[in-house]
């Protein structure tokens, strides 16, 4: 992580003058659209595409070196990718990532033996797991479009806890889709991942996304809503008490939710957006993207002899990079939002403080 924090300074340099050349610190793989939900929010599940073999992928990461310190692994759900274990041994040979995110909606029985087998092979790495929770007993299967979901939710949400004792390098969360079928009982959502037993709790508001392609459907919460019942979130979490690497995380998870408030409210990207600089999506296919919500093609790595630079320190990114500097687009994409943060003095700043004040995060958490 302290190599992280160190190359901020060059990134907030890149992004203003086009140097030094920097390759992103946060990129997102999605190796397949496939999915086995068939979620009110999302319509990826219905999705083809060709993707990227193994072969390929090897070459990519390759081409990335040791630049990336946090990969998410997407998809659709990403567990069912038959690839997913050497996938990840491969981010993990070439880049010795910091943290590899894998988010999984849990139905699938074979899981938690293929994420022990991502466990196994990466000592070095977090490795965050985070089940998807929409609602609690039948809300979340009628969201999901899955009928006994909730039930799988739990059993699988076990067998990771399980797996937790066994490996220190594993975090179990669980992550909820904050839409306009689910603001009504996120109150509801809070407490079960309070008794769960879980790592941690976390939300993202559900918003369109080329990616999901979901553009124009009304799934994103009203403002007011969604303030109202985020407001409750950060209660909760700023009444726990955290320690270490989990104290800063709560607190710039508190600074995310303030920060979607503001995006709803004011239509604007309020902090810089780092999109096409510091983070980046590989799509199944080989394109590259600034984000998943945006969906620019920057160039295809299959194109690009598999790459990365040679798409990252092109010509084409540069229209997209100026857009994005520009503020034509601003969303609240948690992904990219974080990095963002990070990068954002004002926000690093407040993060401090509240870390040290002895007065936040003041009950010793479940």
């Amino acid at each position: 992580m302290t190599g992280v924090l160190a190359r901020i300074p060059f990134f907030r340099t890149y992004r203003r003058f086009g140097w030094p050349k920097m390759l992103p610190i946060n990129i997102t793989l999605s190796p397949s659209p496939k999915c086995n939900s068939r979620c009110l929010t999302c319509n990826i599940w219905m999705k083809r595409e060709n993707e990227l073999t193994l072969g390929e992928w090897d070459k990519v990461l390759a081409s990335l070196g040791t630049a990336p310190y946090w990969f998410t692994i997407s998809g659709g759900e990403p567990l069912m990718f038959p690839g997913i274990v050497e996938l990840a041994k491969l981010a993990y040979k070439h880049c010795q990532p910091g943290i590899i995110n894998i988010p999984t909606n849990g139905i699938l029985q074979s899981g938690p033996e293929r994420v022990r087998a991502i466990l196994e092979s990466c000592p070095e790495s977090q490795l965050i797991i985070n089940l998807s929770l929409d609602g609690v007993g039948e809300k979340h299967d009628f969201i999901r479009g899955v009928a006994g979901n909730f039930a799988k939710f739990e059993e699988r949400l076990e067998q990771y806890l399980e797996l937790r004792r066994e490996f220190p390098n594993f975090i179990v969360g669980i992550h909820s889709v904050i839409s306009v079928f689910s603001v009504g009982h996120l109150d509801e959502l809070i407490a079960y991942a309070d008794q769960s037993g879980a790592d941690q709790f976390i939300t993202e508001i559900a918003e369109p996304r080329v990616e999901l392609d979901t553009v124009g459907l009304p799934i994103t919460p009203d403002k007011d809503e969604y303030a109202a019942a985020i407001d409750h979130l950060i209660t909760y979490v700023n009444s726990k008490r955290y320690k270490g690497m989990a104290r800063i995380t709560e607190a710039f998870r508190v600074e995310y939710y303030d920060l979607v408030k503001r995006i709803l409210e004011e239509q604007d990207q309020v902090i810089g957006c780092y999109a096409g600089w510091a983070s980046a999506q590989i799509y199944a296919d080989g394109t590259v993207w600034p984000c998943c919500v945006r969906a620019d093609d920057l160039g295809n790595l299959r194109e690009h002899d598999y790459d990365f630079k040679a798409i990252w320190f092109g010509e084409k990114i540069k229209d997209v990079r100026r857009s994005i500097a520009a503020k034509e687009c601003h969303c609240p994409l948690a992904n990219a939002s974080y990095t963002n943060m990070l990068m954002d003095a004002p926000t690093v700043t407040r993060v401090g403080l509240k870390v040290i004040q002895p007065d936040v995060m003041t009950v010793t958490k479940s």
